[in-house]
């Protein structure tokens, strides 16, 4: 399975029927076709989070009522722990409602749930289940999580990071955290030179998700960690942590990764072909890069499209192009093909979209193309 937006419409009485399986192996008398008729039944027009719901909530009807006694049963369905490079939207899709049955029902047995979720997470995620048992038992849960980031596990210890990320896409924010990022900062200490990929990547983002907030203090930890932890797998964090800094022209971030000299460039020449375009169609975005300096300087180059909204008004998005070091008087020619196509954060309506260059963040020239609906 592909991605998250891919993952809807596999939430129906196949699902039950692949949970109900396993769980028959340790509760022969559970019902599993009934399960599936009753989630085919109560599924069609709900989105992903609602039909999961409903998987929980027909498994919560069916297991022992008495808690620990349904994670026993639960157990059953855990499968073996994933390899670095598999998550939960590939092998381990179908154990989403078996990770909400704690978020929804496990508040009162804070130990039993911590401990399950460490199970389930080595073979899915708990990064949603564990968020309402921080908040409502903080002390316990920070406790368990600071243990997690010494795990030998990969997968336990990206739990430690991501379950904590103060903006977590589909969950609600963590306010005490955007309030006192430092029990955050606490646990990111221990990863912030991982070798696993995948805790890297989330490190980063809860970093990321930090820097929205509490710029300043994300630029000192980056910049500590640099000094402190001069490793190839430290140096990955912080530049995909500073991402959004970047995009916005932080100078003192990009001075950080090492970008320097953007007042000195100048862009000639910049055209967005073809100047008007339909959905599915490619532009492309060529332009000349002068060093005017007596100095070489490394810069990030990025162009930012400004798509226009329903209401007519223009909203920027910001993607990567390039970084390029330049002598001393250098040109370079630059070239950067952008498709014209439907995501699920996206609308395109018609009307004139402005496109920018962006050389460490100063926006250095312009041009534009008509999209025609």
């Amino acid at each position: 399975m592909s991605s998250e937006y891919g993952l809807k419409k596999h939430f129906t009485g196949e699902t039950a029927t692949i949970l109900g399986t396993s769980i028959e192996t340790v509760m022969p008398r559970f019902d599993t076709a009934g399960y599936a008729a009753e989630v085919d039944r109560r599924v069609p027009g709900l989105e992903l989070k609602d039909r999961v719901l409903v998987l929980t909530e027909g498994l919560r009807s069916r297991l022992p009522q008495d808690y620990p006694k349904a994670l026993e049963v639960l157990r059953s369905t855990l499968v073996d722990e994933l390899p670095e490079g598999q998550g939960m939207f590939t092998v381990s899709w179908f154990l989403m409602p078996v990770a909400r049955y704690v978020e929804e029902y496990g508040l009162d047995h804070p130990e039993e749930s911590l401990d399950f979720l460490e199970e389930v997470t080595r073979c899915h995620t708990g990064e949603y289940a564990i968020r309402p048992l921080i908040t409502a038992h903080r002390e316990a849960a920070m406790e368990r999580i600071a243990r997690w980031a010494h795990s030998p596990s990969h997968n336990v210890r990206r739990l430690a990071s991501e379950g904590i990320r103060t903006r977590l896409p589909w969950s609600g924010r963590l306010p005490f955290f955007v309030d006192d990022p430092s029990p955050v900062l606490e646990i990111l200490e221990h990863l912030r030179s991982d070798p696993s990929d995948y805790v890297r990547k989330s490190v980063a983002n809860n970093l990321n998700d930090l820097s929205k907030d509490h710029p300043a203090l994300v630029l000192e930890t980056a910049a500590r960690w640099t000094r402190e932890s001069p490793t190839p797998e430290t140096a990955w964090i912080v530049r995909h942590a500073l991402r959004t800094l970047v995009k916005s022209g932080d100078q003192e971030a990009l001075a950080l990764l090492g970008a320097t000299g953007g007042e000195h460039m100048r862009v000639h020449g910049l055209t967005v072909r073809p100047a008007a375009v339909r959905l599915g169609d490619t532009l492309t975005l060529r332009f000349s890069l002068e060093n005017t300096d007596s100095r070489s300087h490394r810069v990030t180059v990025d162009y930012a499209v400004h798509h226009v909204r329903r209401n007519g008004r223009l909203i920027p998005k910001v993607f990567k192009l390039t970084e390029v070091e330049l002598a001393p008087g250098q040109t370079r020619h630059l070239e950067k093909t952008h498709t014209i196509k439907q995501v699920q954060t996206r609308t395109y309506y018609p009307g004139e979209h402005p496109v920018d260059i962006q050389v460490n963040g100063l926006t250095l020239a312009t041009d534009r193309f008509e999209f025609l609906g």
